[in-house]
């Protein structure tokens, strides 16, 4: 759709790009700076996405740098603005916050281009930046009013306590969450996340997101957190913390599930899951939810792990596929132990590969993929010169989607 801002502005946000090329990312990193000098803000965020990686500085980026791009075409942006409205609601965002992140951005792009950030440019910005806030902050409106009016929903941060918890490898455990209050969950759609937020001794207010990784139901959902092998650094605090110190009975604070990454639940269509190490999360949730309301679904299966010892939920995986013979299972192994028996623990040794995926799937499946970045970006871009549509390549990995695609656009 064409842009509603003036002409004036769409040309002085189009003739910012080169500049946000050459040092958006030291604007965005600038505008944390700024905006984490209130703690009410720095609280908001995963603080494991900054710092070291910065990876929310790259991914924030690469989204001003296509917004700048597309101006004056936002049709284009629709998946990212989805995205990013899901993301927020994790995070109980409110359009209070907004205020705050635009002072930030405009101060940074102050602070970074200095005499090149005329009043005129500051000006156009500031009149881009609250079109998308209201853009936004209309979709997450939205999402919240859905999730107050449906049954078992509830917006902000509600309650809940830990029921259970299962060890599902070295690396992994599974953690059931109940509400305190004892009433009802809204039930998510299968591919979904939870925001959590944690107060830990010394550390302070830490904020995640956790994918739902059981099947839909109304009383409880079920979070599996892989343990980050750096305890002391901030993507390693939580997982470390759950599971270390988290008990059942101990209590966390839950935003309502959300995000698009789902399964398609109207189509009867083959589909491929694809997971790599805890990216298995969302995947069981999806396999869970297919082997209880679509059975006959034409199902594919197929996983990558290190080996046996850090391969979590096999068990559950494999008991679904006895049960429904519509759905198959590959598992791969790339360093299996002396333990791991071939044609029973797992089906082959090395790396999933786009090649395998078509040469075992139906031409009209569609893949949902999920694990680590490099595993992803393998995956999706070989699946795409391979002929697969990007409409039937669904993806989601866990933390900002700064570099995956080839494209800012779809970075966003």
């Amino acid at each position: 759709m064409p842009s509603p801002l003036s002409p004036t502005t769409i040309a002085l946000v189009k003739a910012t790009v080169p500049a946000l090329e050459a040092h958006g990312l030291a604007i965005t990193r600038r505008m944390y700076e700024r905006l984490f000098v209130d703690p009410a803000m720095r609280d908001l965020f995963n603080q494991s996405h900054h710092g070291e990686t910065g990876s929310q500085p790259k991914a924030l980026a690469n989204a001003v740098l296509a917004y700048a791009r597309h101006i004056d075409d936002l049709g284009a942006l629709a998946g990212a603005v989805e995205r990013i409205a899901q993301k927020h609601v994790t995070l109980a965002i409110l359009p209070a916050h907004y205020a705050s992140v635009a002072e930030a951005l405009l101060g940074a792009i102050r602070d970074v281009l200095r005499d090149a950030a005329t009043p005129e440019i500051c000006a156009a910005w500031g009149e881009a930046y609250w079109f998308l806030a209201g853009i936004l902050i209309d979709r997450e409106a939205a999402i919240y009013h859905d999730h107050e009016v449906r049954p078992g929903g509830w917006t902000g941060w509600r309650d809940f306590r830990i029921e259970r918890v299962t060890v599902e490898s070295e690396t992994i455990r599974s953690f059931v969450l109940v509400p305190v209050d004892g009433g009802p969950v809204l039930r998510h759609r299968p591919g979904q996340s939870l925001g959590l937020r944690f107060d830990l001794p010394g550390r302070g207010v830490l904020t995640r997101n956790y994918s739902v990784s059981c099947a839909p139901d109304d009383r409880a959902y079920r979070i599996t957190v892989k343990r980050e092998a750096a305890p002391g650094r901030p993507a390693g605090l939580v997982s470390h913390w759950l599971h270390e110190a988290a008990r059942p009975g101990t209590v966390l604070r839950v935003a309502a599930p959300a995000g698009d990454f789902v399964l398609d639940r109207a189509s009867s269509g083959p589909v491929v899951l694809v997971s790599g190490g805890v990216g298995l999360t969302p995947m069981m949730s999806m396999l869970e939810t297919i082997a209880a309301e679509t059975p006959e679904r034409p199902t594919w299966y197929v996983h990558g792990a290190l080996n046996g010892r850090v391969h979590a939920m096999a068990a559950q995986a494999r008991q679904l596929a006895a049960t429904c013979p519509a759905i198959r299972l590959h598992t791969v192994y790339e360093a299996p132990d002396a333990t791991d028996r071939l044609g029973v623990d797992h089906d082959a040794v090395g790396r999933i590969t786009p090649d395998w995926l078509v040469a075992h799937a139906p031409a009209d499946a569609t893949y949902y993929l999920c694990g680590p970045k490099p595993f992803l970006a393998s995956l999706v871009h070989g699946l795409s010169r391979l002929g697969v549509p990007a409409e039937r390549i669904r993806y989601e990995f866990f933390g900002p989607a700064d570099e995956l695609e080839e494209a800012p656009l779809q970075a966003a």
